[in-house]
């Protein structure tokens, strides 16, 4: 689950299926839910467009740090130089970010930091993690050109068009038309030597890639694509004499990319058209793990990392046997869990299903004073239904704004309609809507987008993530799961979210296969295997960076040392801390508690917090 924000616009309502298509699916009586089961239906009244009209005052000079301009002009002149220079794997490109992001250290450096006030530092060291770890991504970016080099040799001349392009050159047809020859050869060329290596005999000169490399080329051969068609849409029609030079070695060259790559994915990565694709992806190492653990402010080795999953893991399973044990099913949570995933709405009611589960949240958040619901919030967020398409990487919700429900549809094979009502059951749904909605990410991004809105620079999963997992476990221990089914459900995801840990790091690691970890989900957690599939392809596509499967867990065991801290102590009531935290914006979680504790920081702080405990 994630933020709305990284969900494509294209992404369309998909129609549910008509009843009669799921007959042979819900005939069976344990496959229905009784009226006891779901929640009853609810018609919120909206409120007064007048009451989302705050009162002004609290609102004057809510930013603290005297920082705030200088933190958004380094955003927004990134993003102006990220337009400008948008010619992916460019050296060009990496070189003009890394004069600016050295020019920038140096400008920073010479700000007084003892003068600064709490906010203002916080910034400040944020700041320079931020553009020291940009400076190590642009180092990272060059060695997978680097590994790829010998796949694309012809990328080169695809990223001079686009800089050339870039640079308002006037346009010289004939050469065009000559450059757009030359890729075509240089793509058949290589397509000629990934051929010669794919035999037995192989001689000196074929190209023999290891799959990872081959994937990750594959992958860039779409942006490579699509960057040389907006270069030539760009002139052509426009410049009749470009057009008459260059329309049909582009035909041509369009033709020898799709044939490369074609080679490239069936012959080499053995994926089959209308098969179930492979999973692939590139494991990063241990040392880039510990280096963006130190940029995320994550005092831990990869290795106690998955101590701790292992930790909150048997926690898991020991309650999960308690609430066994009330379904009958002895220890056997697997039963327990078997019968919870048949407790599924019938086809045409999840919409309805998650719309009384987000009012029951909010209703219990706000009855219990957890955190300020402003009226805007509670009556702006939407629901759509996510696409077939969709759903074999994402098969559960996916929220913000507008939460993304996974339910089957008309075009589905009988076993994915099954697979995605079984996983998107009552008991399961109960304990991740809210995690979308309020108190969750779309809270989240709503009061984000108006209190110190210039941290979003400082985003981070552990933060994102973490805050919709916290308000899971706080929302057990405030007994929002009323029934042993409930519980089975709330702990399927946090067993879930520890699986994540150790899944994901072993295969940064290389200790563990994506196949491994999809039968790691299946065996250990108890997902369906269409479901674990597709949360497996999900994590390691190059979609989501090496730790952000393990943020989850990392930052709600975060969020919850802070609670005990100061609110457990009754140093500072549930509101006022949950307020705090979402209005102080987007930080990592040790400097929230900085801020909210007050500490003094150094100008060369680094990260210390153990707030997993001692891992002896």
């Amino acid at each position: 689950m994630t933020r709305l924000a990284s969900i494509p616009a294209r992404m369309m309502a998909a129609a549910l299926a008509a009843l009669l298509a799921f007959t042979p699916l819900v005939a069976q009586p344990q496959q229905q839910t009784s009226a006891k089961t779901a929640p009853a239906a609810a018609s919120p009244a909206a409120a007064t467009p007048a009451s989302y009209v705050p009162e002004l005052a609290p609102l004057e000079n809510q930013t603290k740090s005297e920082l705030r301009d200088i933190v958004e002009r380094f955003s927004d002149d990134r993003m102006a130089l990220s337009r400008r220079y948008d010619a992916a794997f460019s050296p060009t490109r990496r070189a003009v970010f890394r004069d600016f992001y050295s020019a920038w250290q140096t400008r920073l450096a010479a700000l007084d930091f003892d003068k600064l006030s709490l906010d203002a530092r916080i910034d400040y060291i944020l700041l320079r993690n931020r553009i020291g770890y940009e400076l190590d991504q642009l180092k990272r970016e060059e060695k997978i050109v680097e590994e790829t080099q010998p796949l694309l040799p012809f990328a080169p001349t695809i990223i001079d068009l686009q800089e050339a392009r870039r640079r308002m050159e006037t346009i010289n047809p004939e050469a065009a038309g000559t450059a757009l020859a030359k890729i075509a050869a240089d793509i058949e060329k290589t397509r000629k030597a990934v051929e010669a290596g794919l035999r037995p005999d192989a001689k000196e000169g074929a190209l023999k890639p290891a799959k990872t490399v081959a994937w990750r080329a594959s992958e860039m051969l779409d942006t490579l694509r699509r960057q040389l068609d907006g270069w030539y849409r760009f002139y052509n029609g426009y410049h009749p004499l470009f057009s008459w030079w260059a329309e049909a070695p582009y035909k041509k060259t369009d033709e020898q990319i799709k044939a490369y790559q074609k080679l490239l994915r069936e012959r080499v990565l053995g994926i089959r058209e209308g098969e179930e694709e492979p999973i692939f992806g590139r494991p990063v190492g241990r040392e880039e793990l510990m280096a963006d653990l130190a940029f995320e402010m994550i005092p831990y080795t990869p290795e106690e990392l998955i101590a701790i999953a292992e930790r909150e893991f048997s926690w898991c399973e020991t309650e999960m046997k308690k609430a066994s044990r009330e379904m009958g099913f002895g220890d056997d949570w697997k039963a327990a869990l078997e019968k919870v995933k048949n407790m599924h709405v019938e086809p045409g009611a999840q919409a309805d299903l998650v719309r009384d589960l987000a009012k029951e949240a909010i209703d219990f958040v706000t009855q219990r004073d957890l955190i300020t619901v402003p009226p805007l919030a509670r009556d702006i967020w939407r629901m759509e239904m996510m696409t077939p398409e969709r759903q074999k990487e994402n098969p559960f919700f996916l929220g913000g704004e507008t939460i993304m429900v996974s339910y089957p549809t008309d075009t589905m094979s009988e076993e994915d309609k099954l697979m995605s009502m079984r996983g998107n059951n009552i008991h399961f749904s109960r304990a991740t809507v809210f995690h979308e909605l309020i108190p969750g990410h779309h809270l989240q991004g709503f009061l984000t987008a108006r209190y110190n809105s210039h941290r979003n620079a400082f985003g981070t999963p552990f933060w994102t993530e973490g805050w919709s997992l916290w308000w899971e476990m706080l929302m057990w221990d405030q007994g929002f799961p009323k029934t042993p089914e409930d519980r089975v459900g709330f702990l399927f995801w946090r067993m879930h979210r520890c699986a994540r840990i150790i899944f994901s790091l072993g295969f940064h690691l290389g200790t563990m296969t994506p196949e491994q970890c999809v039968n790691f989900l299946v065996e250990r957690v108890g997902h369906e295997r269409a479901n674990a599939t597709g949360e497996v392809r999900r994590s390691f596509r190059g979609n989501y960076p090496p730790l952000y499967q393990l943020a989850y867990m990392m930052g709600a065991l975060q969020f919850r040392a802070l609670h005990a801290e100061l609110v457990d102590s009754r140093k500072m009531s549930n509101r006022d801390f949950h307020d705090a935290i979402i209005k102080g914006g987007r930080l990592p979680v040790e400097m929230v508690r900085a801020l909210l504790t007050k500490q003094t920081l150094a100008r060369d702080f680094t990260t210390s917090w153990k707030f997993a405990g001692s891992m002896k």
